[in-house]
């Protein structure tokens, strides 16, 4: 590995946007913490404890690249304010972050480097996918919960998404929400948030009119439900998720229009 390796690999993680005045200390430690990272990846070969030695057989490869998400996972902050929300990700106490942070209006905060593991899924699992984190981007929009989001809002989400699908080449069905991968935990973004809007422009799996939608009698809900990527290991959390996400419909039990919807998209996507 040449040294200009090293150097794209460090302007890589200290990349930051214009830093914000009033976290001028947090941002040197991002930087700080960024450059123990440049040094980790400067180490070669890796120590090992266990008896093999491999110390005089590295061989630098020349292929490979930073890791890249595949999944982008959307939240509500359930705080009462970007500020509170921005001082929340920056004390090492929480444990919490996110990649981007969304105000009411419209402002978008750039918290990590994408390439850099933020971490916002906690115990979560998508499909075969249980270490959500190091996989995905964590947006967190401003909201407490139990509101509508803000047009600006939105329109700052869809300009964001663009260019991280784009970036990242992400397949629409991998753009989700808390809810959907820790059903058992979280209910974010909460049932107002417009997921059709967002399938209309890429991002997201989507139904359309289910009229004429037959129910085969041998249909069974359940592995369509996790076919599609929810943890089924308590089925009525999944079913009341899936709800959420489809139908804005918070109750619990598998309802015939959600069995509807549930099967159009099992034939449509799956």
């Amino acid at each position: 590995m040449k040294t200009t390796n090293y150097m794209l690999v460090i302007i890589c993680l200290l990349l930051v946007q214009c830093s914000v005045p009033a976290y001028k200390a947090t941002n040197r430690d991002y930087k700080n913490q960024a450059k123990k990272f440049a040094k980790l990846l400067r180490s070669y070969p890796l120590h090992d404890s266990s008896g093999l030695n491999y110390a005089d057989n590295f061989v630098g490869t020349t292929n490979f690249s930073m890791r890249k998400p595949s999944y982008v996972i959307i939240h509500h902050t359930a705080q009462n304010s970007c500020d509170q929300t921005l001082k929340t990700f920056t004390l090492p106490r929480t444990a919490v972050s996110a990649h981007y942070v969304i105000c009411k209006d419209g402002t978008v905060y750039h918290m990590l480097n994408d390439y850099l593991r933020a971490h916002h899924a906690g115990v979560s699992k998508w499909g075969g996918a249980v270490d959500i984190n190091s996989s995905s981007i964590g947006i967190e929009l401003d909201n407490d919960g139990y509101k509508n989001f803000d047009e600006a809002q939105i329109n700052s989400l869809l300009t964001l998404l663009e260019r991280l699908k784009k970036s990242f080449n992400i397949p629409s069905a991998n753009f989700i929400g808390h809810g959907d991968i820790a059903p058992t935990r979280k209910n974010d973004p909460n049932w107002r948030f417009p997921w059709k809007t967002l399938s209309e422009k890429g991002f997201g799996l989507w139904w359309s009119d289910t009229t004429n939608v037959q129910i085969p009698q041998n249909f069974d809900y359940i592995t369509a439900i996790r076919l599609m990527g929810y943890d089924v290991k308590d089925t009525s959390a999944a079913i009341v998720r899936f709800k959420q996400h489809f139908l804005q419909d918070t109750t619990k039990g598998i309802t015939e229009p959600a069995q509807k919807v549930l099967f159009q998209l099992y034939k449509k996507y799956l």
